[in-house]
């Protein structure tokens, strides 16, 4: 049923006009993007009139202003209302004003007109359109390593050792059990989940004794996917896996059943390991993680698999044919890659008051005849260039792109692979773990 009462973004205004330039019909869009007719006949004939430039936003402030028939008392203590509860809405506030002795005798304005003076103030959220990032063309797996799902179970309490969260990562197609690693995690609910750095030690770790995938399949944690944004940006670890290679594909939220042979790894690995068990050390809870895993993989009968352990009936899984040294991994990256998948996408971003624009954690000065305005934002393959677009299409702003260097996307092994010696002072923090670890693989 299409949406009513929302403003259209800038996306959707070009989504219009190139669904326009592809032949559809004004009914054809409107079922296809969720918009009333009348809204997608007149940005389609607004752009045929004026081009990219009929698409910038003309909403502004009416010649006499919102609620210019009330108070002004009224009006600033609706507005000083909003100020102080951001959350209230247009209904809220009007209700408040019915309860208010004060304005008990006077005409009050419908919520409607609430809304619209709240926008015209400036005091209501943006809408933003949401949009995918640019993913694979999905294919069922046809051989080992073809495609494997990551996932991180937990966080859970094992004693003497801490609080630590399991990252799993099996074949889909052979069911073999790539990996379980235990990472320590902090306390606090904000550190509860593994970082970047993790799964880039974990994910190390594993192409180390199995080999590159071609694919990796995982969730939308965030560490994987922009969860801040409408128009989400690649996060650095996709960036990495894209230099070195390997397709990323992200399920759909709240849907864990797209990542079910992982689902059913996390109930098996508990259940061979974690439950009834006592550690002293983490370097204990790993190495019978370890164990374990060989068990599964070598001795125990795979329902799936006819009864039959995984590398049993599948013995060519022990090497994907794709090779991968840590200590050689600059030289495994390959950064065309990540500029081409860039190319693929497009993003949305909002101009600051000081004329800068945020874009995976890094900031692009555009300058102050930018603020304001909602850019559209691409990427050159060829010269490694980020283009930013105006919102009428009349101003472009080329600036190279920041934090995709190898070095950025290698993040804490690239140190590591030139320091002759690495010493760590007692007592080992989380990040310290991590840098005994990669050292070990080194």
């Amino acid at each position: 049923m299409p949406r009513r009462g929302q403003w259209t973004t800038l996306e959707e205004r070009l989504e219009i006009w190139e669904r326009a330039q592809a032949h559809q019909s004004d009914s054809e869009i409107s079922k296809a993007m969720g918009r009333p007719l009348a809204t997608v006949r007149k940005w389609r004939r607004r752009a045929e009139r004026q081009g990219r430039a009929g698409l910038a936003s003309k909403v502004g402030r009416p010649a006499e202003g919102a609620l210019a028939s009330f108070s002004q008392a009224l009006r600033e203590s609706i507005h000083t209302m909003r100020l102080a509860h951001p959350g209230w809405g247009p209904q809220t506030i009007l209700t408040e004003l019915e309860n208010d002795k004060k304005w008990g005798q006077q005409r009050l304005p419908d919520r409607s007109s609430i809304a619209r003076y709240l926008h015209q103030e400036g005091l209501t959220r943006r809408h933003e359109r949401h949009s995918e990032l640019p993913q694979p063309p999905l294919s069922a797996a046809q051989a080992p390593h073809d495609e494997w799902e990551v996932d991180a179970k937990g966080p859970a309490y094992v004693s003497d050792v801490g609080m630590i969260s399991l990252i799993n990562l099996c074949d889909v197609y052979s069911k073999v059990k790539l990996m379980s690693h235990a990472c320590l995690v902090g306390k606090s609910r904000v550190t509860r989940q593994p970082t970047t750095e993790d799964y880039q030690l974990v994910l190390r770790l594993t192409f180390l004794r199995w080999g590159l995938p071609k694919r990796i399949a995982s969730d939308r944690a965030s560490c994987f996917y922009d969860n801040t944004s409408a128009s989400p940006y690649p996060t650095r670890l996709h960036l990495w896996l894209t230099a070195l290679g390997i397709d990323l594909t992200l399920g759909r939220a709240g849907r864990p059943t797209d990542q079910a042979t992982d689902e059913r790894f996390h109930q098996t690995i508990e259940a061979q390991a974690l439950q009834g068990q006592d550690f002293q050390i983490r370097e204990a809870l790993q190495a019978f993680l370890d164990q374990r895993l060989d068990f599964l993989n070598r001795e125990f009968p795979c329902r799936t698999l006819g009864g039959r352990p995984p590398l049993t009936v599948y013995p060519e899984a022990v090497f994907s044919g794709r090779f991968y040294r840590p200590e050689l991994e600059k030289d495994l990256l390959d950064l065309q890659r990540v500029y081409s998948y860039l190319a693929q996408g497009r993003w949305f971003r909002r101009v600051s008051s000081v004329g800068q624009v945020a874009l995976g954690g890094y900031r692009y000065g555009l300058g102050q005849t930018w603020k304001g305005q909602t850019v559209e934002i691409t990427c050159d393959a060829t010269d490694q260039h980020l283009i930013f677009l105006s919102e009428d299409g009349t101003q472009t702003r080329r600036l190279p792109a920041q934090g995709l260097t190898k070095e950025d996307l290698m993040g804490e092994l690239e140190p590591l692979v030139t320091l002759p010696a690495y010493q760590l002072a007692l007592p080992f923090s989380l990040h310290d773990w991590r840098m005994i670890r990669l050292c070990e693989v080194l």
